[in-house]
């Protein structure tokens, strides 16, 4: 699939709230999703997994290998469920890297950054509060495993990050007991 393609189909799911079955380059897993806002690199979705909303990504549009629309008996049992009713769309300034942080941290979002690019191998998982967001980069300082804050910050730059979640069941019920 063109990348073109990939994303004329992605901006198309997001005025029409459909949701969409999403292959990345560096996953062998399928995700799904609804897209909400989209900019000419980068794309916010609702996440859907087993029938639950859970958060929100943005993602990179160079990152996905195939995109198509998820029609047929998981989409009508979404919609007898009423997942797709239950969908807000955050208030997130898109415009770019720096914008999103920005947003984010007004928000007291605490986030996931990450860089799941294997052949990277950088194993990068972020998961905290943004302190400060330039133009080139995030700075963020992490809780550990055990829910404990890091002293040190971490300056991630934006071209290592593949994708950024936030209001996920992971996140939102750590951070309840940080």
């Amino acid at each position: 699939m063109k990348k073109s393609e990939i994303k004329d189909l992605i901006c198309k799911a997001t005025a029409q709230r459909q949701l969409c079955r999403v292959k990345l380059d560096y996953d062998e897993n399928t995700w799904f999703a609804f897209p909400l806002i989209t900019n000419d690199k980068l794309f916010l979705c609702a996440n859907e997994d087993d029938f639950i909303l859970n958060g929100y990504s943005i993602r990179r549009f160079r990152d996905v290998k195939s995109a198509e629309y998820q029609n047929g008996k998981i989409l009508s049992m979404i919609k007898a469920e009423k997942l797709d009713e239950g969908i807000t769309v955050p208030c997130i300034d898109m415009t770019d890297w720096q914008t999103i942080f920005t947003s984010l941290k007004d928000a007291g979002k605490n986030i996931i950054v990450e860089n799941e690019k294997a052949e990277e191998n950088s194993d990068l998982f972020v998961i905290g509060k943004i302190i400060k967001a330039t133009k080139n980069k995030v700075t963020m300082q992490h809780f550990d495993a055990d829910g404990i804050w890091e002293d040190e910050f971490y300056e991630i730059p934006y071209s290592k990050i593949t994708s950024v979640s936030f209001g996920t069941r992971y996140v939102e019920t750590f951070s309840r007991y940080l």
